[in-house]
């Protein structure tokens, strides 16, 4: 009988690490707070309104970025004038510079 008081207090000691592992899991999801936001309807919705319109303005800017790089490279391949090449780039850079005017 003694043995088996020394099993189950060793199974006693591993269930209470695996709580507490447990329940630092938790913590770091921010449950409590996910399932207050849940309640709240308002600020879940206020919440995703700013996330969009973050993402929204982030992505305009890159592809403004990226468009900018675009139209850069393409200046520097008119400037080298490669013989097939350069007048398709001329007309589409002339075209780009004319939309970005507006």
């Amino acid at each position: 009988m003694a043995g088996t008081g020394r099993r189950h207090s060793s199974v006693e000691r591993a269930l209470i690490e695996k709580l507490e592992q447990l329940s630092l899991a938790v913590e770091k999801m921010k449950l409590a707070e996910y399932v207050d936001l849940l309640h709240r309807p308002k600020r879940l919705m206020y919440v995703n309104f700013l996330a969009g319109l973050a993402r929204g303005i982030g992505s305009a800017v890159g592809w403004a970025l990226l468009v900018a790089l675009l139209v850069a490279i393409l200046r520097n391949l008119v400037r080298v004038n490669l013989p097939l090449v350069g007048g398709y780039i001329a007309d589409l850079v002339i075209l780009v510079q004319s939309q970005l005017a507006r």
